[in-house]
């Protein structure tokens, strides 16, 4: 994100990427011709297509596009709009295919096994090396999408206050993030069922995901010593040509950038709509940015927090999303709610009603973000959707829905 000659401070600017998947528009199944939607616009297999401040790039599969700000946004402020813009443009380039973009975290019937087409052309060599590892076949690797948040930092000590920041406020995003309730044609009874396999994905390798939740390190040098020199040296015997050790490896929920002076987020399962993720990364920034500030707590007393006693609190809300209760009073008071336990709906209207209604200054984010916490995440929309009744059918019936969603840019409601 930044410039080796201006490096951005906190909450400069930021870095947002949207991951849509490439859907038949008739039957929904996935369609893997991102290589061929990219050569329609630009006359040839890149592996990204600037577009002004927007550019779109590929994944590792073929049925998968990104769609990101060109470099860092100095603002949220107009972005949804810009994103669905981009969206609008995609879909009317797709329907010579008879497709189009499709939201939420994973697709809900995909054969992920039987189905996935890595990306062929530039850069393949780095998939290869991941499916050759890992075999990228499967839902944790073939389908998931999500949206990044790129964050800046300038030197060590900013580092430090956002990484700190990032590792308390990680357990309780997906209680407004979720979007994969289902795989395989199966409510899997989870809120963020692309978490739960993501976690899996690596497993011959497990320090490169770690416990999601990043460790207690707070320096260019500590992460260096800790966590990148370990997890290039655990790769090191699947990986002969080095190919993989680079910071990108990280698998971690937040993972330093270095080499861009930023910290990438991961944790946040793709929304229906660009109006909706907006909503949920300003959430996020705001939050960061009163932790950074130390409103409710200081700097050092964030940085006590171990990995394994969030990634508790993280994999509570992965699995039951705002439903999950969170019993632990010293993390409640991180963010200013006095009492013993909460569930996470809770807590994120306490932070709505206290910080987010006055931070989060556009109206339609602000009240997008409202009706988040008034009806649930979209898993948990997608599931009320279904009423009762989780045949293919039906499934295919509520993820038809949101890809008019996604086409209207409108949240879904069921």
């Amino acid at each position: 994100m930044s410039s080796p000659h201006k490096p951005l401070h906190l909450f400069e600017a930021f870095g947002v990427e949207m991951e849509y998947m490439i859907v038949k528009y008739d039957t929904l199944e996935i369609l893997p011709i991102t290589d061929k939607l990219i050569y329609d616009v630009v006359g040839k297999f890149e592996s990204d297509v600037n577009l002004g401040d927007m550019a779109w790039s590929n994944e590792l599969v073929l049925h998968v596009i990104e769609l990101k700000t060109n470099g860092p946004a100095k603002t949220l402020a107009g972005l949804s709009q810009k994103f669905q813009s981009q969206v609008n443009h995609i879909n009317k380039l797709l329907e010579k295919y008879n497709a189009t973009l499709l939201g939420s975290g994973a697709h809900p019937f995909m054969d992920a096994y039987r189905e996935m087409c890595l990306w062929p052309h530039e850069h393949n060599q780095i998939y290869e090396a991941y499916n050759k590892i890992f075999d990228c076949r499967g839902h944790g690797w073939a389908n998931l999408q999500s949206t990044h948040l790129n964050l800046p930092f300038a030197n060590d000590e900013e580092f430090g206050k956002l990484h700190a920041a990032i590792r308390v406020l990680l357990p309780i995003i997906p209680a407004i993030s979720a979007s994969s309730p289902i795989l395989d044609n199966t409510i899997s009874g989870a809120a963020d069922t692309r978490l739960k396999v993501y976690i899996e994905n690596q497993k011959q390798v497990p320090s490169i995901a770690g416990k999601v939740i990043p460790e207690q390190v707070f320096s260019r040098e500590e992460y260096d010593q800790k966590i990148f020199k370990r997890i290039y040296a655990d790769i090191a015997p699947y990986d002969e040509d080095e190919i993989l050790r680079e910071q990108f490896l990280n698998s971690r929920g937040a993972i330093a950038r270095f080499d861009r002076g930023a910290i990438e987020i991961r944790i946040i399962d793709i929304q229906e709509c660009p109006q909706a993720d907006i909503a949920v990364l300003s959430a996020v920034i705001a939050l960061l940015q009163n932790l950074v500030n130390e409103r409710w707590t200081s700097l050092e007393e964030q940085k006590q927090w171990h990995e394994n006693d969030l990634a508790d609190i993280f994999w509570n809300v992965v699995q039951d999303g705002q439903q999950a209760t969170i019993s632990n009073a010293a993390y409640l008071k991180l963010f200013g709610f006095e009492g013993e336990s909460c569930t996470a709906k809770e807590l994120w209207q306490h932070l709505f009603k206290t910080v987010l209604a006055s931070a989060i200054t556009e109206d339609s984010t602000r009240q997008a973000l409202s009706f988040i916490l008034e009806n649930d995440t979209l898993s948990a929309r997608i599931v009320k959707a279904l009423n009762g009744d989780a045949s293919p059918e039906n499934i295919k019936k509520v993820y038809f829905k949101l890809t008019e969603s996604l086409r209207n840019g409108r949240q879904f409601l069921s």
